[in-house]
């Protein structure tokens, strides 16, 4: 694992490091890969399955409060309790960049159950709101400290598993959003039934998710790790191996330096932005179901086969993914393609036909597999610690962009067809569409002209390129641009 003499490295963690110089234990060689994944998977993937579950019912409390009487008792009138819910994203937006060196210079688990710890001490002081400006207030420091999950888990994500494993585990801790606005829909349908009490029943709903959410942040404080080589549920031979098995084809260890040079790399990398476009543009559809349903009981009910609906097609994707090679942006497209088949059938079926539009709904969340896919797609395409943070910075600017931009869309006037949303959405998922495909020809294309710069076929994504070497380990210290043998993922 020495370098050149004349290579300075990103600083890398001490104890990454001294993990790094046993590869040559024999032990380490009769470590067993599947049972060590799977190891692997029982002790992550709870946690942060959970912590998005939480962040989904932390986020959307907003909404279940107001079906509690909220709105009511703390005076908000027009437009306010919508841009309450807009306040969140602005809050998110704009920690996004502090987020991204943060991750990068300490600890991510440390920095992701301080940030738990504190969005639920915020969430809690949501009792105390008694107008507009606190509760808007409140909703911009609960996004900017939500803000760390997402980056932080996808960082998480390229650190313990292979590439050819990345759409699988984004998806799977992915669908607790599904599996939290199932039980959202559940907790804020047996919330329309409370009555009376000392307290307003809404300010219970805060209590209670505060303190479940400050509860799983010392969870994940004391068993969460910050990389593979910190861990105490693996012995010595296998904290080798975990922190080895993800470097193929030269992915990032865990640095503590930011790196200007690989700030300035992302930044000029077309996949950058392709991403930013791609996430932009679903985002922007994320407001039509909140707007187009009304907040009553029968409402919340039809939500929960929606929710099904959506950990249904998250999961199926992922297995597809894990299944055929190069499909991950085609199996984006083609559900944004059902998308634009359920927008079309919302819009164009006659309101007596409830059942058709109903089905039209559902289809139109197919969708929500493109967030998981895209968030891989940085996991294994993009080298440099710095850089793959700073990609998930620029990401997550148009994922509040497009959630900010996209209830707009929905003028009460045209209540209850919406003409101009439904001809946005239109719009919205054939660009998806075209953007998705563009993303992808790209990419093939890079992978072309380094195949011919170097006359070598390389396919990233072969069965036996996905395996451990020391050849392939030596150049994880650089990006994705300096190493002309990287190829990307499709």
């Amino acid at each position: 694992m020495a370098l050149p003499p004349d290579t300075k490295p990103e600083v890398v963690d001490e104890k990454t490091l001294s993990v790094m110089e046993q590869d040559d234990d024999p032990s380490i060689s009769n470590v067993k890969e599947q049972p060590l994944v799977r190891r692997i998977d029982l002790h992550l993937m709870p946690i942060l399955i959970a912590i998005y579950i939480l962040q989904y019912l932390d986020k959307s409390s907003l909404n279940t409060a107001s079906l509690l009487g909220s709105i009511q008792d703390t005076k908000l009138v027009g437009q306010e309790f919508p841009w309450l819910n807009s306040a969140f994203y602005f809050g998110y937006l704009g920690a996004t960049y502090p987020v991204s060196v943060l991750l990068v210079k300490l600890p991510i688990a440390k920095v992701l159950a301080a940030s738990i710890l504190l969005w639920a001490v915020v969430l809690g002081c949501h009792v105390a709101g008694e107008n507009f400006a606190a509760l808007c207030s409140l909703r911009v420091l609960l996004g900017a400290f939500e803000a760390t999950i997402s980056p932080g888990f996808t960082l998480i994500t390229g650190l313990w598993y292979k590439p050819s494993e990345h759409a699988r585990r984004h998806s799977l801790w992915f669908v607790g959003n599904a599996v939290g606005s199932l039980i959202g829909s559940l907790i804020a349908y047996g919330c329309t039934f409370i009555t009376g009490g000392p307290l307003a029943p809404w300010r219970w709903l805060f209590i209670v998710l505060g303190i479940v959410t400050a509860g799983w942040a010392v969870v994940l404080y004391i068993w969460l790790p910050d990389t593979p080589a910190t861990t105490r549920f693996l012995n010595p031979a296998q904290r080798v191996w975990a922190t080895q098995r993800p470097q193929v084809a030269q992915r990032s260890f865990k640095t503590n330096q930011w790196s200007n040079a690989q700030l300035l790399e992302a930044i000029l990398d077309p996949k950058t932005w392709f991403q930013f476009l791609v996430i932009t543009t679903v985002s922007l559809s994320n407001g039509f179901i909140a707007n187009w349903n009304d907040a009553n009981a029968r409402s919340l009910l039809l939500g929960m086969p929606l929710a099904a609906y959506n950990v249904t097609i998250v999961l199926l994707s992922a297995s597809l993914a894990e299944r055929f090679r190069k499909s991950r942006c085609i199996i984006a497209a083609g559900a944004s393609a059902l998308s634009l088949v359920g927008t079309i059938l919302v819009r164009q079926l006659p309101s007596s036909n409830s059942a058709g539009r109903y089905i039209g709904l559902i289809l139109r969340a197919s969708c929500a597999n493109v967030f998981p896919m895209m968030l891989s797609l940085i996991s294994s395409n993009v080298a440099g610690f710095t850089k793959k943070s700073t990609v998930n910075a620029v990401f997550f600017l148009g994922y509040c962009a497009g959630n900010i931009a996209g209830p707009q869309f929905f003028i009460p006037t045209e209540a209850p067809k919406y003409g101009t949303a439904f001809t946005a959405l239109f719009v919205i998922f054939c660009i998806l569409i075209g953007l998705i495909l563009a993303f992808r020809q790209y990419l093939a294309w890079e992978n072309s002209r380094r195949d011919k710069a170097q006359g070598v076929y390389i396919d990233a994504e072969s069965p036996e390129r996905d395996t451990m070497s020391g050849a392939v380990r030596e150049a994880t210290y650089e990006t994705d641009f300096e190493n002309k043998n990287f190829r990307y993922y499709l």
